[in-house]
C-alpha cells in the first residue's frame, strides 16, 4: 500500500513537473513573441488588413534643343473594382459598360472576379473619369494616372518612340532613356476588414510618387520640320516607296533632324497607317501579320536597315588613296566606258565614257573606272585599315535601340572584282548614319564623333541631372586630306554631278549617287545625296535616299535639289549668313531694296511702280481701284524677287 502510494506521488510529481515546464515554456515563447517579436507581428497584421494602390509617377518630359515640348503627360484615369466592397454589382456593371464603353461581359467578369482589386480600364479621360465619380458606386475606385501625349503628333516619330499602356518606352528615345523618364510610383494603404471591406473614416498612408527626369535632345522641331516637308513633297513626286533624310553637325554629332517618311501618329501608334492599310483592303489581318505590320511601320530604317551606298561612297575611297599618297589632283586617267578587272567588264555610269581627264575631273564626274584603278592602287589591307579608322566595321554607337551594323566581306575573300566594285560603293552594306559618321569625319578634319540625340537630363524644374557625353576620336584623317577632300567636294556642287545642289551665298559640298537594289536588273534604285555647308568650316550635313523612286532615279537629279532646297530654309535659320560672290548677284538679281508705299495709289500707278522695281509676282485682291493695304509693309527692306500683295477697295 505504502508502496503504491510513493509510485502515485511520483507519478504526479512528473505530470506537475511537465505542466510547470510547458507554461515557463509558453511563457516565454509568449514573452518573445509580445516583446521581442511585438513590431514584427504588427506589421504582419496590418498587411492582412491594408490595401496597397499604385499611384502612378508623372513621366518626364522630352524636349528639343531650344526647349520646345514634343512629348509630355495627359491627365487620365485608371478605373478598378473592389470585389468585397461592391453592393450593387448590376448597377456597377451598368455603368461601367455604359461609360467606358465596353462590353457587358468583359465587364461583368471583372466585377464578379472575386479578387482584392481588379482594373477594368487604365487611361480614361479625365471627364469620363468624373462622371463615373458622380454615380458613387460603392466598390468602384478612381485613380489618378497619366497617359504619355505628343504635341506634334507624327513629327520624329520613329525617332522620339512611344509609350505602353504601363507608361513604359516601346520604342525610340522613350525606351533608350526609360530610367531616367519613367520616376517612381506612390502608393496608397487603406485598412480594410477581415473580409477586404475599407474601413470609413480610417487613416490613409500616402508615399507621394517621384516624377520622371526630363530628356533634353539635339534634335530641332523647325528643322525636323523642313526636313519632313522636303522628304514628303519628294516622296510624292516620285512615288517612291520611302525617303529616309537625316541632317546633323559634322562637328559634333548632334542630330538635328532625322526622318523616316512615311511616320505614323505617336497618338495612336498601334492603327496603320493609310498607306500600308491600302495595301491590305479587304483583307482581315491575322495578329502575327498584324504585329509584323506595326512592327514595320515603327522601324527606323535610318539607323536599322543597311545598303548599298553606291558613288557616294567615292569619298571614302578618295580619301584613303589621298592619305596613302597613292593619287594626286593631277593624276591623268581615261575612261572609255568601263574598265576590265579580270574576266569582268565593269562599266561607268556615263557609256560613252568620260575620256581623258584628271582626278579632280573624276570625282567632280563620279567616274566609276577611276575609282577602280585608284582602289587597285590602295589595296584591299589598307582599304580595309581605313573602313576601319573612319568606323564602318562597328555600329555608330547612336542613342537609338535597334541599330544595325555594316555587311562587309571577309578580307581573305576579296578579288580584284570584288575591290574594283567596292571602290565604287558596291557589294557591301552599310547605314546610312555609319556613311554619315564616316563623311563628318573626312570633313571635320579628322574626328570620328558618335552621332546622338541625348544632350543632357534635368529634374522638372529645370536643375542639371547629367550632361551626356560621347566618344570621339580624333586623327582618323590627316587635317591634310579633310581640307582637300572640302574643296573637291565643294567642286562636285560647282561644277559636277552634284551640281543641282549648287546654293548661291553658301558653299555646298557634297556628293551624289545611285545605287541599284539587289537583286540586279530589277529596275529598282535608291537615289541619295549626301552634302554639307558651308564646305570650308561645315556646319550641318544632310543624308538623303530615295527608295524605289519612279521616272528618272538618278541621285544627282532629284535627290540633289531635295538638300539644296533643305539648307535654304535651315542655314540662315541656324545663323549661317549668306555671302555673295559678284558672279552670283549678277546671276541670281541678288541684292535688296526698301518697299515702296503703294497704299492710296490707282491700279495704273502700281502698274508704273511695278517696272521701276525688282519684285516677283503681284498678288492683286478684292475689286476697287484704290490700295487700302499691302504686304510687305512700306518701308520694310526686301530681297528681290520678292512676291507682294495689294488690297484694293
Amino acid at each position: 500500500m505504502a508502496r503504491n502510494r510513493t509510485y502515485n506521488r511520483r507519478n504526479m510529481l512528473i505530470v506537475v513537473t511537465i505542466v510547470i515546464g510547458i507554461t515557463f515554456g509558453l511563457l516565454i515563447r509568449l514573452g518573445y513573441l509580445m516583446i521581442l517579436k511585438s513590431e514584427d507581428y504588427a506589421a504582419r497584421a496590418q498587411a492582412l488588413h491594408e490595401r496597397e494602390r499604385a499611384i502612378k509617377a508623372e513621366r518626364g518630359s522630352i524636349f528639343d534643343r531650344n526647349g520646345v515640348e514634343i512629348a509630355t503627360n495627359k491627365p487620365v484615369c485608371t478605373i478598378s473594382v473592389i470585389h468585397a466592397q461592391i453592393k450593387d454589382p448590376e448597377r456597377v456593371i451598368e455603368v461601367l459598360t455604359k461609360e467606358l464603353g465596353l462590353s457587358e461581359e468583359r465587364v461583368r467578369k471583372r466585377v464578379e472576379k472575386r479578387s482584392s482589386i481588379e482594373r477594368i480600364k487604365s487611361n480614361v479621360d479625365k471627364e469620363i473619369a468624373d462622371k463615373i465619380r458622380e454615380y458613387d458606386l460603392d466598390g468602384v475606385m478612381v485613380d489618378e494616372d497619366y497617359k504619355r501625349y505628343y504635341p506634334y503628333d507624327s513629327l520624329a516619330s520613329k525617332v522620339i518612340g512611344f509609350t505602353g499602356s504601363d507608361n513604359q518606352g516601346i520604342i525610340g528615345l522613350e525606351v533608350k532613356y526609360d530610367e531616367f523618364l519613367k520616376g517612381i510610383d506612390g502608393t496608397i494603404l487603406t485598412l480594410t476588414t477581415a473580409y477586404g471591406v475599407e474601413i470609413e473614416n480610417a487613416a490613409e498612408d500616402r508615399i507621394e510618387p517621384q516624377p520622371g527626369n526630363d530628356l533634353y535632345i539635339s534634335l530641332d522641331v523647325n528643322i525636323q520640320r523642313y526636313a519632313e516637308q522636303a522628304a514628303l513633297k519628294v516622296k510624292q513626286a516620285k512615288n517612291a516607296k520611302s525617303v529616309k533624310l537625316i541632317v546633323m553637325n559634322p562637328q559634333n554629332g548632334e542630330i538635328y533632324a532625322m526622318v523616316n517618311v512615311p511616320e505614323f501618329s505617336l497618338n495612336d501608334p498601334y492603327t496603320l497607317i493609310d498607306e500600308i492599310k491600302a495595301q491590305y483592303e479587304g483583307e482581315t489581318l491575322s495578329e502575327e501579320k498584324l504585329n509584323e505590320l506595326l512592327n514595320g511601320m515603327w522601324r527606323n530604317a535610318c539607323i536599322s536597315d543597311t545598303y548599298e551606298p553606291g558613288s557616294a561612297f567615292k569619298i571614302v575611297t578618295a580619301t584613303a588613296a589621298l592619305e596613302e599618297g597613292v593619287v594626286k589632283l593631277t593624276d591623268p586617267f581615261f575612261c572609255p566606258g568601263y574598265k576590265k578587272v579580270e574576266d569582268r567588264i565593269i562599266r561607268c555610269h556615263k557609256v560613252g565614257g568620260h575620256g581623258s581627264q584628271n582626278f579632280v575631273d573624276g570625282i567632280k564626274n563620279s567616274c566609276n573606272p577611276v575609282f577602280m584603278e585608284i582602289g587597285a592602287r590602295v589595296g584591299v589591307e589598307k582599304m580595309y585599315m581605313y573602313y576601319k579608322k573612319l568606323g564602318l566595321f562597328q555600329k555608330t554607337g547612336v542613342d537609338l535601340p535597334g541599330e544595325a551594323n555594316s555587311i562587309m566581306h571577309k578580307m581573305d575573300n576579296i578579288g580584284a572584282v570584288e575591290l574594283a566594285t567596292m571602290s565604287f560603293g558596291q557589294s557591301f552594306q552599310i547605314t546610312p548614319l555609319q556613311l554619315m559618321t564616316a563623311a563628318s569625319a573626312i570633313v571635320n578634319g579628322g574626328t570620328l564623333v558618335t552621332p546622338h540625340l541625348g544632350v543632357e537630363i534635368r529634374t522638372p524644374d529645370g536643375t542639371r541631372v547629367q550632361a551626356l557625353d560621347y566618344n570621339t576620336s580624333s586623327g582618323r584623317v590627316s587635317k591634310e586630306t579633310s581640307e582637300t577632300m572640302k574643296m573637291l567636294l565643294e567642286a562636285v556642287v560647282s561644277d559636277g554631278t552634284g551640281k543641282r545642289a549648287y546654293l548661291p551665298g553658301f558653299k555646298v559640298g557634297g556628293k551624289t549617287a545611285t545605287s541599284e537594289k539587289l537583286p540586279r536588273r530589277t529596275g529598282k534604285y535608291i537615289s541619295s545625296f549626301i552634302g554639307f555647308a558651308p564646305a570650308d568650316n561645315p556646319q550641318v550635313m544632310a543624308l538623303i535616299l530615295i527608295d524605289e523612286p519612279t521616272g528618272i532615279y538618278y541621285g544627282g537629279t532629284i535627290a540633289a535639289p531635295v538638300v539644296s532646297e533643305l539648307f535654304d530654309n535651315i542655314l540662315p535659320y541656324m545663323g549661317v549668313e549668306a555671302s555673295y560672290t559678284e558672279e552670283e548677284i549678277a546671276k541670281y538679281n541678288i541684292g535688296t531694296f526698301q518697299m515702296p508705299d503703294f497704299i492710296g495709289k490707282t491700279k495704273k500707278e502700281v502698274k508704273d511702280l511695278l517696272k521701276v522695281y525688282d519684285f516677283g509676282e503681284l498678288y492683286p485682291l478684292g475689286e476697287g481701284e484704290i490700295v487700302i493695304e499691302q504686304f510687305p509693309l512700306p518701308g520694310e527692306t526686301i530681297e528681290k524677287d520678292s512676291d507682294i500683295i495689294l488690297y484694293y477697295n
